[in-house]
């Protein structure tokens, strides 16, 4: 009777991890499929950052903002 449930539990065993492991490599596979699919039709464009980017520019924000934003900005850093 022992050798009976031991088998079962053995097969359970090898079928659960058996599971497991296909899911995981089929998983692994069609990540990279998909991976080299996305490189093909979108590869990547160089960003050009801009020597000054991380300035505010006028245009984008109202006046009042900006005077906010640097009365703010000197009230911290204690002017």
């Amino acid at each position: 009777m022992d050798s009976l449930l031991i088998t079962q539990g053995l097969n359970l065993l090898f079928y659960g991890m058996g599971t497991v492991f296909t899911f995981l490599t089929l998983l692994v596979g069609i990540t990279g499929l998909m991976s080299i699919i996305v490189v093909k039709f979108a590869p990547d464009e160089p960003v050009e950052v801009a020597a000054g980017s991380n300035q505010i520019q006028p245009e984008l924000v109202e006046p009042r903002i900006i005077k906010v934003i640097q009365a703010a900005i000197n009230q911290h850093r204690g002017n």
